[in-house]
């Protein structure tokens, strides 16, 4: 039994050395239509979700009022049920801060104008009673829905931009079948985000917009790095018929997993310190909605470099005509090719 574990052991510390060398021969191109596959539940349960239920938009895109009450006793529930009991609909309520510096956020949905100041007054009256505060202490906000529109409007444009630009400099920083996979790469980040915040129900603030944005700058990071590493195997190795395409792919995510690995959890480590020290324990419920962009988009991202955009690109650049002669002399040479894709 000792000498069992001993061997175990070893073998474990075996796989780290390797891991941490890039020696290890996972095959992603070999397995890319069960990550593919898995990708695809994903996002279609996301989008089903964002169908029917939508997104919980925050009063900055959808416009609304916002009542800021100074408590350190009032719960969420009660401040709901108040407001509701004012004439508010569609309520939400959170927590901000703790101790003496806590307060109660509620936000409603933008009533008709003409009974505006009524509800206004009313929810604020019926907020300060049940937090046992004077009414004018309880802060109000009015955000119309024009702001919102132009957010959406400035997020979509910068969007686009981003689009376009990382097409522009992977086509000549590498080639365009490159670009292609980074394309798709980044959209399956941004379809797995928006799925998770619909399934979640999480608020999409314009802190959110900001999180999506970087994470998808991160993920283009991350699939530069694997590329440019695939880049150099092609040249040295596949150009010169040692190997095929796919093969080469597999050496060189193997090579870079362990950093693309160590980065991600770097980054990831403060980002649910955020969610968990910031959101819960501290009480900046609204760095929840910022956080968890964070964390969705950085998990998606490091995995769509190294599972999607890496075997993507290998299944487009297998049907090269030089790249098939190549795999076609090495299935003659060895009756197989390692990571071959099925075409």
């Amino acid at each position: 039994m000792a000498d069992t574990g001993k061997v175990v052991a070893a073998s474990e510390a075996s796989w780290w050395r390797r891991l941490g060398a890039g020696q290890t021969h996972f095959s992603f191109v070999g397995r890319a239509r069960y990550f593919f596959a898995l990708s695809l539940v994903v996002i279609v349960v996301g989008m089903l979700f964002l169908g029917v239920r939508g997104l919980n938009l925050g009063i900055e895109f959808k416009g609304g009022v916002s009542w800021q009450v100074p408590s350190a006793t009032l719960t969420t529930g009660s401040a709901r049920a108040a407001a509701s009991a004012g004439g508010a609909t569609g309520v939400t309520a959170v927590s901000l801060g703790r101790g003496s510096s806590r307060t109660i956020e509620v936000e409603a949905e933008l009533p008709p104008t003409s009974q505006r100041a009524g509800i206004e007054n009313r929810v604020a009256a019926d907020l300060g009673r049940a937090a046992r505060v004077n009414p004018s202490v309880v802060a109000v906000q009015f955000v119309g829905p024009t702001w919102g529109g132009q957010i959406t409007d400035a997020s979509l444009k910068a969007l686009i931009a981003f689009f376009i630009g990382i097409t522009l400099y992977i086509s000549i920083r590498f080639e365009w079948k490159m670009a292609v996979a980074a394309f798709v790469a980044v959209v399956h980040d941004l379809l797995v985000t928006v799925g998770v915040y619909a399934i979640s129900g999480f608020q999409v603030t314009p802190s959110t917009v900001i999180a999506v944005l970087t994470i998808l700058g991160y993920s283009l990071y991350d699939t530069i790095v694997v590329f440019d590493r695939i880049k150099e195997n092609v040249h040295g190795l596949v150009d010169s018929g040692s190997m095929s395409y796919s093969a080469g792919v597999d050496r060189s995510v193997n090579q870079v997993l362990a950093r693309s690995l160590n980065t991600s959890i770097v980054a990831v480590i403060p980002i649910l310190s955020i969610l968990v020290v910031g959101a819960y324990l501290l009480g900046a419920t609204t760095l929840k909605n910022f956080g968890l962009a964070l964390v969705v988009g950085l998990t998606s991202g490091a995995y769509s470099s190294l599972f999607i955009a890496s075997p993507l690109l290998a299944a487009l650049k297998e049907r090269e005509q030089g790249y098939r002669t190549v795999r076609r002399r090495l299935a003659r040479r060895h009756g197989k090719v390692e990571g071959e894709l099925a075409t």
